[in-house]
């Protein structure tokens, strides 16, 4: 992935959690103040099969959704390298999708059933419908593939009953107070079998705060989940180039898998 010089999210100071995303009216701006709007950009992520999956990113979104972050490239990796056991013929629930890469890398590999959503936006909703009616590489699986707003912790709706053998989070755990929301969706979305599982993976973009990241499997294990580390890659450049801390870190992908007690 190439690197940018923008800086990552929430990179105040270090007692700085901004647990601000907790509430919806925290992504909104002054009253009266005019953003100029950007303009879409495109990015690309290569397949192993060495076919390339071209995503329209938003222009601008509070939600970071306008990035290709680098979990999201790890997770789509892996889920090819795992094709068979996680994904072929398997129903797939994507949170926080931004672009929706895994979930449409899903779909190219034979998922059931996958289902892409993000919070509610109707600019990150709308892209992530362009994105799977552009996705070249689906061909003839675009019908089994949909997109739909949706807030962690909410009920499920009638696209996600009765639940799904493999739920995907990628680079959504840097807010915190979103922790036992996500939790509380995975409870619901998670079809209770052995082979059903929850991908969890990020990066430390705040390195001084990797506990409170980590800190999300520690609940997630008194919740009764079983929670393996399946992954930890560095990548070859940091995301954010003008961020402080660890740069290690900063380059480090970690992956975590949560599975039912079965």
């Amino acid at each position: 992935m190439a690197t940018t010089n923008m800086k990552g999210p929430y990179v105040g100071s270090e007692d700085d959690d901004v647990e601000a995303l907790a509430d919806v009216a925290m992504f909104q701006e002054p009253e009266g103040y005019f953003r100029p709007e950007k303009s879409p950009t495109f990015a690309e992520h290569v397949l192993l099969t060495g076919e390339k999956v071209r995503l329209r990113l938003v222009g601008h979104n509070p939600l970071w959704g306008h990035l290709l972050w680098n979990a999201v490239h790890l997770i789509s990796e892996y889920l090819q390298k795992n094709a068979e056991s996680l994904v072929l013929g398997k129903d797939v629930l994507e949170l926080g999708a931004g672009a929706g890469l895994p979930g449409l890398v899903s779909a190219i590999l034979g998922a059931k059933k996958v289902l892409i959503t993000d919070y509610p936006d109707d600019d990150l909703i709308k892209n992530l419908w362009y994105n799977i009616q552009h996705c070249k590489a689906l061909v003839s699986h675009k019908n089994h593939v949909s997109a739909q707003g949706y807030l962690w912790g909410a009920p499920m709706s009638i696209a996600m009953s009765p639940g799904f053998d493999l739920l995907i989070l990628a680079d959504l755990l840097f807010n915190h107070s979103e922790h036992k929301k996500l939790l509380s969706t995975i409870r619901t979305t998670l079809r209770r079998n052995s082979a059903s599982t929850a991908l969890v993976f990020f990066t430390p973009y705040r390195p001084w705060l990797l506990e409170k990241d980590l800190n999300f499997f520690e609940l997630a294990k008194q919740d009764g989940f079983i929670v393996d580390k399946v992954l930890e890659h560095v990548m070859e450049k940091v995301m954010f180039e003008e961020d402080r801390g660890d740069e290690l870190l900063r380059r480090t992908v970690f992956g975590y898998a949560l599975r039912w007690p079965i």
